[in-house]
This record gives structure tokens, sequence and C-alpha cells, in this order.
């Protein structure tokens, strides 16, 4: 999903550049002072992020640390703990309202940050290192996607990187078994089936691993010469690095993890839960919401979507309930694609379709391209429907729109064009590619994500579609309104397993109740709530914030609002939290008022 010396002497000179310009202009020492400070503990903490996450490195273009993976030993996070509590007393002595807007928004999102790295150690979070549906093992696995492979040396940092899978394993393995024992754990049922997940990757043969696949065909640009050593070594590298790590991993998690998870749902259960969710759900949500208030605003913006799926149910012709049109819905072989190509077809064509319409609403597009491709096999069948991934700036992978071809018969073309519009564009490739290109922001913040923005975009893209053309046929529309509608139902079922004692099975009852969602997804999306407490918030709450601005600025600006550079000011911060994009758009109205433009 993300050389680091040119980037960070260009960023340097910049930030060099505008301190000159500001004392040129006049601008006061202290604002001068200030600014200058700030950018040098972003610099700091930048360095100590590429160091401890060396992946990450790698995907921004820095390449120092290209045969190296993080460390998550419990050392390792209490290192990370202390470095941020130096970082978090250097921002307290600057002073917000002495910097320039610009730096202000940066302040802001750097502020956030800090406190999240915080929360994660003080809550104990961190001890929590899989859920439903993630865990570094699964992705792991499509290292070779994620890093540069064209000369011998990325090979040779490659091979390097296989060999220290097993110290990275034993650091998995020693920070969740102390949450083990502090009780600091998913609960068990979320994780069904998850150790096959690690099992998957213990293989008899190292040339069937996925891992194994970069040594079947070199780049021209290795030379010819080197390839009987590379694949001996890579060879050697799975055998005695990968597959032992693997099945320690299976073992830790049949033997020990999965019996040591906690019988209990809700995050309150938790050693001190209710600080933890209140945490988890200022992160989510970045808004000062109580748990309690956002279950109240689920269930009136659900009663609202329900009122308009009745009037879209009735356009169809059906004669029946809700309940019966749901289900008619969930079973009628019209409404699924007959094969994975199918279904990978139908949503490579939204993608076109919409990539044309893009220009009617945004003045900056971004360079990169994306594709569409299946969940892997290895994960499909416990992940959500569809999924961005990201494309690291340094290689040349484009970004991904991921599709689950995995029981067909759950996959809805009726809901495809939500789904599309929502992972690839005009949601999450466009947002995140946009922000990864934004050269003038400093690089934390074009690697920066706040879900409440990013999953907001998301669905309000979906949204955009009616503005765009599609959903014309009722049944899609009723889809596209079946997947608001589920982003209505987390804040309900989220708070509700969370902090007010929900079952499981309440949870999967209310979203088949509400939504035409597969039994399946609504199953697979119940334990992914519930073993990632808050995250199912960020998507309702960022959406109803960007169409309250976006109303905001029709009122205010009347003729003068234009649509395009509405969007281009939404995204041109990257991804900020939620009471940020209020000033950036209140100042945005403002000086649209004022140009009368």
């Amino acid at each position: 999903m993300y050389p680091i010396g040119t980037r960070l002497i260009r960023a340097h000179r910049i930030v060099v550049f505008s301190v000159l310009l500001l004392t040129l202009l006049g601008c006061g020492s202290r604002e001068e002072g200030d600014g200058k400070r700030l950018h040098a503990l972003f610099a700091r903490e930048w360095e100590h992020r590429l160091q401890e996450g060396p992946l990450f490195a790698t995907s921004v273009g820095d390449h120092r640390f290209n045969d190296k993976l993080p460390d998550y030993s419990l050392e390792a996070a209490r290192r990370s703990h202390a470095f941020y509590e130096e970082i978090a007393r250097d921002l307290e002595a600057i002073q917000a309202d002495r910097l320039s807007d610009e730096d202000r928004v940066s302040y802001d999102v750097f502020r956030m940050e800090v406190q999240r790295n915080l929360d994660v150690y003080e809550t104990g979070s961190y001890l929590m290192l899989v859920n439903a549906d993630s865990g570094f093992h699964l992705y792991f696995a499509r290292l070779a996607e994620e890093i540069p492979l064209a000369t011998t040396k990325d090979y040779e940092n490659y091979i390097a990187r296989l060999h220290a899978f097993p110290a990275l394993a034993d650091g998995l393995i020693e920070t969740m078994r102390e949450g083990i024992r502090r009780g600091m754990t998913p609960p068990a049922i979320t994780l069904q089936g998850f150790a096959d997940t690690a099992a998957v990757h213990v293989v008899d043969d190292p040339e069937t691993s996925a891992l194994f696949q970069p040594f079947r065909r070199f780049p021209a640009t290795v030379p010819a010469a080197e390839h009987e050593r590379l694949r001996a070594e890579g060879h050697a590298a799975v055998a005695k690095s990968i597959v032992p790590g693997y099945r320690k991993l299976h073992r830790f998690f049949e033997d020990e993890y999965l019996p040591g998870c906690r019988q209990t749902l809700a995050a309150h259960a938790l050693p001190g839960g209710e600080d933890f969710y209140a945490r988890e759900v200022r992160y989510f949500t970045t808004l000062p919401l109580s748990p309690e208030a956002i279950h109240g605003m689920g269930l009136r913006e659900v009663a609202r979507i329900r009122t308009e799926m009745d009037a879209v149910m009735r356009q169809t012709g059906f004669r029946g309930n809700f309940a019966d049109f749901v289900l008619f819905l969930r079973e009628d072989p019209q409404f699924y694609a007959k094969t994975p190509e199918e279904l990978l077809r139908r949503a490579a064509w939204i993608c076109k379709r919409m990539d044309g319409k893009l220009p009617a609403f945004f003045n900056r597009l971004p360079r990169q391209p994306y594709t569409v491709e299946p969940v892997p096999d290895a994960i499909a069948p416990k992940y959500t429907a569809g999924r961005y991934v990201e494309a690291p700036r340094s290689g040349t992978r484009p970004g991904i729109y991921w599709v689950n071809t995995y029981a067909l018969r759950t996959r809805s073309l009726f809901a495809l064009e939500a789904l599309t519009l929502h992972e690839a564009v005009p949601g999450h490739h466009l947002q995140i590619a946009l922000a990864g290109e934004a050269e003038d922001l400093p690089p934390f913040r074009r690697s920066v994500y706040f879900p409440a923005f990013g999953e907001g975009w998301a669905l309000y893209a979906e949204r955009l579609g009616l503005e765009a053309g599609f959903y014309t046929d009722p049944y899609s529309d009723f889809g596209r309104l079946s997947y608001e509608m589920w982003r209505a139902c987390r804040l309900v079922v989220d708070t509700g397993v969370h902090a007010q004692g929900w079952t499981r099975q309440q949870v999967i009852d209310y979203l088949a109740a509400n939504t035409a969602l597969s039994l399946h997804e609504c199953t697979t999306e119940t334990d992914r709530y519930i073993s990632w407490p808050g995250q199912a918030l960020a998507y309702k709450m960022g959406e109803l914030k960007i169409r309250e601005l976006r109303a905001r600025a029709e009122q205010e600006l009347g003729s003068r609002f234009d649509l395009r550079r509405f969007h281009d000011e939404i995204l041109r911060n990257g991804s900020v939290p939620l009471s940020t994009l209020e000033a950036i758009m209140n100042r945005y109205i403002a000086r649209e008022k004022s140009t009368g433009n």
C-alpha cells in the first residue's frame, strides 16, 4: 500500500526557502522560529519512521533499508513509545497560533499522528497484531509485489528479507504472547480458521511458495550469469527461513494464540476497555463524540436510508415486503456472476466508465494508474468484498482494486457499481494517489491516512456516482443504498457490541435485516467489526462531514460554487482530521467569496 535522500533534500530546501521568503516578506521572527522547529520535528519523526519501518521506507523511495524487515518485538515497541513521548514534549513547546495556515494544518495532522502512536502503546492495542482479516504474515506473502526487483542487488536484498522472516515471526509471537498474558487479544470467535492463513505457506516444495515466484523468471536487467546463483539462494531462503517461520506461526496460532484469545466480544471487556474504546473512537472518527452519540446518529441514518430503499424497491415493481425483496436479491441467480472472470470484467468496465467521467468533477487527476485483480486465494474466504491496495511510490506496480471472487453467489452484481466507485475511482485510488503526488506537502503528510477522511471520501464517492450517471437501474440504485445502509449500520453495531454489550448474532441479524449483503458477508463483516473496534465508524462519520461541508459551500457560494474546485480543495491537503478539514473548507469558502469567481 507506500532515493529518500533526494526527497528529504528537496523537502529541506523547500523549508529553508519558505523561511527565507517569510523573512523577506516581513513575517515575525516568532512565527518563523516556531515553523522551523515544527519542520525539524517532522524531519526527526520521518527518519524514525523510515528506520523502524524498512518496508515503508522502501515503498516511499528510501532504499537504505532494502534488506531489512520491521521489528515487532516488545523492546521495539518500548523504544518507539519513548521516542514519541519525546516528540510529544517538543511539539507541546510549539505555539500553534503562531504558525501559518499551511503549517497549522501540518501541525494538526502531526499532533494526531503522534497521539495515535502514544495511544496504541498506552492502551496495549499494539499487542493485538492480528484481526479477522489482517495480519503482517498475510501481506508478507506479497512482498515481491511491493519492492523493486530490477537488479541483482534488489534480488540479494529480497533474499536477505526472506532470511529475516523467522526473527520477525519471533517478534510477532513474543508480542502476541504478551497480549495473551495481559488479556489484550481479539475475541476467539472472530479468528476461527485463522491458523490456516499461516499453514498455506508451509509447503513441501519451496518452488510452490508464493515467495519463490520472483525466481521463476528474472527481468532482463538481471544478468543471466546471476540467475542460477540467485535461484539457488532463493530456494534455500524459502526452505530454511520462510517455511520454518510460517510453520512456527501456524503452531503458535493453533496451539497457543487461538486457545488463549478471550471469550468476550466487547472492547469494554478488555483491560482498561472503556478508555481503550474511547481512544479508538476518537482516532477513527477524529471527532470528540461519545459512543452513545454515535449510536444515536447511526439509528437516525438507518431510518432515513430505509425510507429511500423502500421507495426504490417499489420502483422495481416487486410485490412483497422489504425482507422478501432482500431474500429475492440474495437468491436470484440474475444478480450474481457465473465466473470470477465475469465479475472482474464487470468491475473493470465500471472503472473505465468512471475514468471517462472524472474530468467533469476534478481539475486535478493523479498520474498513477490502477488495475483490477482478484483478492488472493489465501485470504479471500474471510475477506471483505473488495479493497484498494496502494501502489509503492518507488515501484513499478500500479494501485490495485481487489475484487473478491470467492463464493461468487455472495458477491452481488447490483452492488458492484457502489463497491467499484468506493475502492477505485473517484474513491480510494483517486484520493490516495493524489496525496502521494502532492510534492508541496511534507513527506509524512503524503503517506498519512486518517480513516474518517479516506473512508468518508470513498463513501462520498459512491454517492457521487449519481451525478456521474451511474445507478440508472433501480436494482443498482438499491445496491448503492444498501451499501450506504451498511455503513450507517456500522455506527449502530460497532457501538452496540463494544459499548452496549450486543452479541455477535445480534450484529449479524441487524446487518441481515437492514442491508442486502449476503449472509456470508454479514458474518465476515461482523467478525471484522468485533475484532477491530472503532474502525467501522470512520466511513459514515467522514461522509456525513464531507456532505455537510459541500452543502455549506453550495449555500454560501450560490452560483459561484464550482464542484471541481470544491473537490480539489477537499483533496489538496491529503488525509486530514475532520476538524482540520472543516477549518480548511471554511477558509476555502471565504476565499471564493472574496475573489468573486
